[in-house]
C-alpha cells in the first residue's frame, strides 16, 4: 500500500522543533493523548469532540491504543495488514540515523509516511467522519510510536525485542522495557502520570533540522539517535537502578515531547 506524503507536512515544519506494533504500551500512549489534549485549540478540541463522539468517548486517551488491538480483532484482519508496518521505522544506514526514503520507507510502508498519510485524511473535511474518525486514531497513536526510540532503530532486532535482558529478577527484552517496564516503576496511572509531567512545564524541542519539508522524519531521527547513544543497550544486559535512573527521564521527556507535538499536528489539522 501506497502512503504519499501530503497535506499539512510543510505547515508542520514550524513545528519541529519489523519489531512488535506495540510501542509505550496502552500506559505511555494514554499518557501522550492526555497531554496533547491539555493543549488544543479550542477549534481541534471541539473538532475532537465531535469525532470521538460516535466512540462514546470524550478522551483521546480512550482510543490511543486501539491501532494496537486491531490485530486481535478478526473483524480488522485486512486493516491491520495494511498499517501495521507503519507502526516503526528500520533505519538501514546504520546509526548515524538519516532518514533516506527509498531505503528506509520503500513503498511509505513506515510510521513516517503513515503518520503523513493519516493526517492529509484528518483534516479533509470532505472526508466522511467514520474515515476522520479512524485517521484520528492512527495520527495519536503514531504520534507516540514515533517518539519511543525502539520504533526507530538501526539494528537488526525487531526493535530490541530480540535483546533479551533480566528486569526485577525476570526475563524480558529491552523493547517490552521501554513499552511499559519502566514507565510502570512509577507506581502512577496514565491520568495521575499525565498530570505529573504537565505540571513540569513546557518541553523544549530539539532544534529544526534540515530539510524542514518532513517533521516527521526528524522525529524519527531523533529517536533513532537516542537507541545509538552509549548505554542505551545495556551490554550486561540487566535492567537495574542505574539504568533506570539514567533512562526513564529520556523515557518521559519523549512523552512529554509527543505530548507537544500531537497538539501541534491536531491543531494544525483541525483548525478551521
Amino acid at each position: 500500500m501506497k502512503f504519499p506524503r501530503r497535506l499539512l507536512v510543510a505547515s508542520l515544519a514550524v513545528f519541529v522543533v519489523a519489531p512488535a506494533a506495540q510501542a509505550w504500551g496502552p500506559l505511555g500512549h494514554s499518557i501522550v493523548a492526555a497531554l496533547a489534549q491539555r493543549h488544543l485549540s479550542p477549534a481541534a478540541e471541539a473538532e475532537v469532540e465531535h469525532l470521538l463522539a460516535t466512540d462514546h468517548t470524550t478522551q483521546l486517551a480512550d482510543i490511543a491504543s486501539w491501532p494496537d488491538q486491531i490485530q486481535d480483532d478478526p473483524a480488522m484482519a485486512t486493516l491491520w495488514q495494511q498499517t501495521r508496518k507503519l507502526h516503526y521505522i528500520n533505519f538501514r544506514g546504520g546509526p548515524d540515523c538519516d532518514y533516506v526514503p527509498p531505503r528506509d520507507c520503500s513503498d511509505g510502508e513506515c510510521v513516517v509516511d503513515g503518520l503523513a498519510h493519516y493526517v492529509a485524511i484528518l483534516g479533509d473535511k470532505s472526508q466522511p467522519d467514520a474515515a476522520r474518525l479512524e485517521a484520528l486514531k492512527f495520527v495519536v497513536h503514531f504520534v507516540g510510536d514515533e517518539h519511543q526510540p525502539l520504533h526507530d532503530g538501526y539494528r537488526d532486532d525487531l526493535g530490541g525485542n530480540k535483546y533479551q535482558v533480566q528486569f526485577e529478577g525476570k526475563g524480558s527484552n529491552l523493547h517490552k522495557i521501554w513499552d511499559s517496564g519502566m514507565l510502570k516503576t512509577r507506581g502512577l496511572d496514565w491520568q495521575a502520570y499525565a498530570q505529573k509531567l504537565d505540571a513540569e512545564g513546557p518541553v523544549a524541542l530539539p532544534p529544526n533540522s534540515s530539510p524542514l519539508d518532513n517533521p516527521y522524519a526528524q522525529w524519527a531521527e531523533e529517536s533513532c539517535r537516542i537507541t545509538a547513544a552509549p548505554g542505551f543497550y545495556p551490554d550486561s544486559h540487566k535492567i537495574d537502578q542505574a539504568y533506570v535512573d539514567a533512562e526513564l527521564p529520556v523515557a518521559e521527556n519523549q512523552l512529554r515531547i509527543a505530548g507537544r507535538r500531537l497538539a501541534e499536528v491536531l491543531n494544525l489539522a483541525l483548525a478551521n
